[in-house]
């Protein structure tokens, strides 16, 4: 089950991405997305054996549609150049809960454990939650599973300072500027073309999953 095929799709959608170029490959996209759905749905099954929140979670629930939406962007391209699956129980791609994410791309692909732009009142609850509870996600970023595949939180968008109502001098300041509470691990061309890709992907899941047992417990508080 690995990726070549849908890579270089990929990679020749990005270089054509208009309505006529992809008229005259829809039997090859449907078959690529094809795949990619049945790697998720594997991926699925594999993680719904340690995490028993993904039991009754939907492929087609999960998986992102290739169209973009336009109406609001100067890029008028038509198509995403990267296949997107959001795993995650209570609404699969829609959940706010902290799920795990694959991201096939050309340009870099990667699976990725936690919440994604929370809306306000999770950030703030999450934020608190990492204030009053920080010896235990400590303990979860220094365990040698996790540590081996995850390094650092996802920083982007992060504050520059603390923010309102957070002490300033909290040992892990850091933590609690940020907007997403996500990690990620970039995947080489060496997984993705393993025949035992989805298991891979499934044993880094595995690493990431207390960090989701972690921030669901907060997040199931707020929805």
């Amino acid at each position: 089950m690995h990726t070549e095929d849908i890579i270089n799709f990929l990679k020749e959608l990005n270089e054509n991405n208009n309505r006529e170029w992809f008229a005259q490959n829809k039997s090859r996209y449907e078959k690529v997305k094809s795949k990619f759905e049945e790697i998720s749905r594997l991926l699925i099954s594999e993680i719904s054996i340690f995490d028993n929140d993904i039991k009754n979670v939907d492929v087609k629930d999960c998986v992102f549609r290739i169209y973009r939406d336009i109406r609001f962007s100067t890029d008028k391209t038509p198509y995403k150049t990267h296949f997107g699956v959001y795993i995650a129980s209570a609404g699969g791609r829609k959940s706010q809960r902290g799920g795990y994410y694959l991201h096939l791309d050309p340009a870099g692909s990667f699976i990725a454990v936690g919440v994604w732009c929370p809306p306000p009142n999770i950030l703030k609850a999450l934020r608190q939650s990492v204030c009053d509870n920080i010896d235990e996600l400590n303990e979860i970023r220094n365990e040698a599973g996790f540590n081996t595949y995850f390094k650092t939180f996802f920083e982007e968008d992060k504050l520059k300072n603390v923010p309102a109502g957070f002490p300033r001098d909290f040992p892990d300041a850091e933590l609690l500027k940020l907007k997403h509470y996500m990690v990620e691990y970039k995947l080489d061309d060496k997984i993705l073309n393993a025949s035992d890709f989805v298991l891979q992907l499934a044993q880094i899941a595995r690493a990431g999953y207390p960090l989701n047992k972690f921030l669901n417990y907060t997040v199931d508080e707020v929805i």
